[in-house]
């Protein structure tokens, strides 16, 4: 055995510059200039399969995962009670939940206002991911982990579908969506009206999902060479690709349902992402290379909150519309118009966060 390196003992770039990352990309595939023109991989997969916009949500639910053993971890060995923690935690989680009701509040009607979403999801998963981590070690930590999988795998195929059966996996047959149907009623997401992609019943594996970043926070704690770990982290990620590949052939990969095979398979690829991030700006040293991405990381809710205001801002006062196309359409073609206002988009939410940054500003929640 060899103590930890500096990684344990300071704040990790790489995790800052990975969430940096992410919300760089949300940002990009979410404000499109017209989204009818965008390019493929910047629109969510159809139904079953993936594109790298179905990367970005997994990702935030497993650094936050990875966040929880880091965070927690420490403050559990300075000797913070459990209880303490938790009350912490839950407060956070609801304070996540009220801004994700913000985020879909307008125009504002109870009747039809959405309760779940990207950060309620977030917040729902983060709680009981501490919890979990709290009260239950390793080992219980992962059997939660594969029980939450399995559970949900078996519910989808083999619970029954009034009208359909079971083990109907389309969009009106699964089981999933029958729940949102019922349960929520007029508050499921606009865009679809009668089921959540964010819904109820796929929560269970996406808690799965921050599960697996507590994981690689403990092996990041695991008292050996950082080289050690990060290899460790590689092949496990790889694993769980594999495994994911494998078991999409009974359960499709497929985000809108977050089934097992996609929780595995991004699981996995987060896995390997966040090794090279390690390994590149921890290990070799290039930190000045992804400053950016840390600047956006380390006040990732305000630029989400930001970004997706700013955007029902520009799209109500017709801003939008009337900027992309004095702009963008008449210097690009309609795929590249897109994409370069969803970029200028982009580079808007880095000054933001920049500024905030420099007037050392850091929205915690």
């Amino acid at each position: 055995m060899t103590q930890p390196d500096s990684i344990q003992t300071k704040r990790l770039v790489s995790l800052d510059a990975f969430r940096g990352v992410t919300i760089a990309l949300m940002v990009l595939v979410n404000d499109p200039g017209d989204g009818h023109y965008s390019y493929a991989p910047l629109k969510h997969s159809a139904w079953n399969g993936w594109t790298i916009t179905d990367v970005v949500f997994p990702s935030f639910l497993w650094i936050a995962g990875v966040a929880i053993t880091l965070s927690l971890g420490a403050r559990l060995t300075a000797g913070i009670p459990k209880t303490t923690l938790l009350l912490q935690a839950a407060r956070r989680a609801l304070i996540l939940y009220v801004l994700g009701l913000i985020v879909y509040a307008f125009p504002l009607d109870l009747s039809t206002q959405r309760l779940l979403g990207v950060l309620q999801r977030i917040a729902i998963c983060y709680f009981i991911a501490v919890a979990i981590f709290l009260y239950f070690k390793v080992r219980a930590q992962l059997m939660w982990l594969v029980g939450l999988l399995v559970i949900y795998w078996l519910l989808m195929t083999l619970v029954p579908v009034p009208s359909f059966g079971a083990g109907h996996l389309d969009v009106e047959g699964n089981l999933a969506h029958y729940i949102d149907r019922i349960v929520l009623g007029a508050h499921n997401y606009h865009s679809t009206k009668t089921w959540d992609p964010e819904g109820i019943v796929s929560t269970l594996p996406a808690i799965a999902t921050a599960l697996f970043g507590v994981m690689a926070g403990h092996l990041l704690r695991v008292q050996r060479q950082l080289t050690e770990r990060v290899t460790w982290m590689f092949f496990s990620g790889n694993a769980l690709i594999a495994l994911g590949l494998v078991c999409s052939i009974w359960l499709p990969i497929n985000k809108k349902l977050w089934t097992s095979s996609f929780s595995l398979f991004m699981g996995g690829l987060d896995f390997v992402l966040f090794a090279m991030f390690i390994w590149l700006f921890d290990h070799l040293g290039y930190q000045r290379y992804v400053r950016p991405a840390v600047i956006m990381g380390m006040n990732s809710i305000a630029v989400y909150m930001a970004s997706e205001l700013g955007d029902e801002l520009l799209s109500v006062t017709g801003w939008h519309t009337s900027i992309y196309r004095a702009v963008f359409v008449p210097n690009f073609s309609p795929a590249n118009a897109s994409l370069f206002y969803a970029a200028a988009y982009v580079l808007l939410m880095y000054a933001i966060a920049y500024t905030m940054y420099r007037r050392k500003w850091f929205w915690r929640v």
